[in-house]
């Protein structure tokens, strides 16, 4: 969502690399970049108008220190205001000294309040408490069926009392459950409305009054952008929340929600939805988000997804075999459905230092092309997939997959080589490692060598032998093929 801000702040540290230091004068050209870059971002002028006032003043009364760069002095003067902007540290949710925590989901139709809900509880469920859902939404159709429908998905138990009894009612009753049953944690999804409404907020006050939670959190959409600060706003004047919970991080935002609710409405922003699966809900780090717009990525919150999805014994044993000759199709596989389990590509490439400047489309293709690799590895044998070079060895083989996964035969190809390369790649790594005295030895090499079986692939893809009154269909390599193990090399 921040990709257009990020763009935009590289001008002006360009414009100020060639300079000693940050000056009056030319500071001016990187602020007038600032301020435009903020507001198309959607942020609120009087924001953007404090920012852009503190920049300036922190960046001229910077010291001076050789060495250091005057770009890369005002990067760190806007990543220090881009976190203060954001609340400057983590809005953990308030934690009672006995009994369940209470939380109070609030917000407007459409804003994924109810799914939000679900996502919440999944969280803190992973997080090893024993958490109860409350629906009292008894106005939306349906409303009640999707938190339930939630509930089993993630195998959290839904405390409803149907669309009959007063929303305050069902959340008293659910309280005393959670309380009698020794939950940890009650999220309480209440009814939204279409616009702020002296009914909605005085069934709101009752619910509250009803349950005193620890919490409440106003769920907003990130694609409204500065108006959802204004909501905030609006509902901390009415009910005082706690915080807030962005969702649709993920979507066409540009920025201007995560960027102006804590300054506009004084609450800060406690977590943020980053995708359609019920995993995709994550804390907000203020410096984290500061990062990744700076383009300087965020590893860490990558490595907590890593740890999260995959096992660190699996991929101890992964990364063993990616470093000798023994790593084969079905490991190829296994590590494409550990990234995906990660959540969104384009996200994850994001949290990679330097790597905001990829373009979406890029990510896009890559994820196309590697669909298309696990169709084609789903079509081999279990001997095909332990045994890469029997494919280079064989058109045949080939040509069976490429009909039984609905490609062609020069996709077959692309893939071998692809990772024929690869794995070439890793094997000389290995070397590397095992000549400093940091790896075993290259045990258990390959009767063909990558290199051969790139070889034997490119030579099995010109003319085939036909009988005699047969027709010879052209087939060949094409420069799909050779282009990407370029590209791999």
């Amino acid at each position: 969502m921040f990709d257009g801000l990020s763009r935009s702040l590289e001008k002006a540290w360009d414009s100020v690399r060639k300079d000693g230091k940050l000056t009056a004068d030319n500071i001016k050209g990187p602020l007038r970049d600032i301020r435009r870059a903020l507001l198309e971002a959607d942020v609120s002028l009087p924001v953007v108008r404090r920012f852009v006032s503190k920049v300036e003043e922190a960046a001229l009364g910077e010291r001076v220190v050789k060495g250091v760069a005057p770009d890369q002095k005002l990067v760190k003067v806007v990543y220090e205001e881009l976190k203060s902007l954001m609340g400057g540290q983590q809005a953990e949710l308030v934690q009672p000294k006995y009994g369940p925590s209470v939380i109070l989901m609030a917000g407007l139709q459409g804003t994924g309040k109810t799914t939000a809900a679900g996502k919440l509880a999944l969280f803190l469920k992973k997080k090893g408490l024993k958490v109860l859902l409350v629906a009292t939404d008894v106005y939306r159709p349906a409303a009640i069926d999707q938190l339930v429908t939630l509930g089993s998905k993630i195998d959290v138990p839904v405390f409803e009392l149907g669309n009959k009894v007063a929303p305050p009612e069902i959340a008293r009753q659910g309280l005393e459950k959670a309380k009698k049953e020794e939950f940890d944690a009650v999220i309480v999804d209440t009814a939204g409305r279409l616009q702020i409404d002296e009914r909605l907020m005085d069934e709101l006050r009752e619910t509250k009054r009803v349950v005193n939670p620890t919490d409440t959190l106003l769920v907003v959409d990130a694609m409204t952008g500065q108006e959802a600060a204004a909501l905030v706003k609006a509902f901390n004047d009415a009910v005082d929340i706690t915080g807030a919970v962005l969702t649709k991080m993920d979507g066409d935002s540009r920025g201007g929600a995560a960027l102006s609710i804590n300054e506009v409405s004084g609450r800060p922003i406690k977590f943020v939805g980053t995708g359609e699966k019920m995993e995709a809900l994550e804390p907000f780090f203020p410096e984290r988000m500061a990062s990744r717009i700076l383009g300087m990525g965020d590893v860490v919150s990558l490595v907590e997804k890593a740890e999260e999805a995959v096992s660190a014994d699996e991929a101890a044993e992964l990364a063993k075999r990616m470093m000798t000759a023994k790593f084969d199709f079905n490991d190829f596989l296994k590590q494409y459905k550990m990234v995906s389990g990660m959540g969104n590509l384009s996200s994850l490439v994001k949290m990679l230092p330097g790597m905001n400047k990829v373009q979406d489309k890029q990510i896009q293709e890559v994820e196309r092309k590697y669909a298309v690799y696990e169709s084609m590895i789903q079509s081999m044998t279990k001997k095909e997939r332990e045994q890469p070079e029997v494919l280079a060895k064989s058109p045949s083989r080939r040509r069976r997959i490429a009909q039984g996964s609905g490609r062609t035969e020069e996709q077959v190809s692309e893939l071998i080589a692809m990772f024929a390369s690869m794995r070439a790649q890793m094997q000389t790594l290995s070397r590397m490692m095992a000549l400093s005295g940091g790896a075993q030895g290259m045990a258990g090499m390959p009767q063909m060598s990558d290199e051969e079986m790139m070889e034997a692939v490119m030579g099995n893809t010109g003319p085939r032998k036909v009988a005699a009154g047969k027709v010879r269909r052209k087939r060949g390599l094409g420069r799909g093929m050779a282009e990407l193990v370029a590209m791999q090399q």
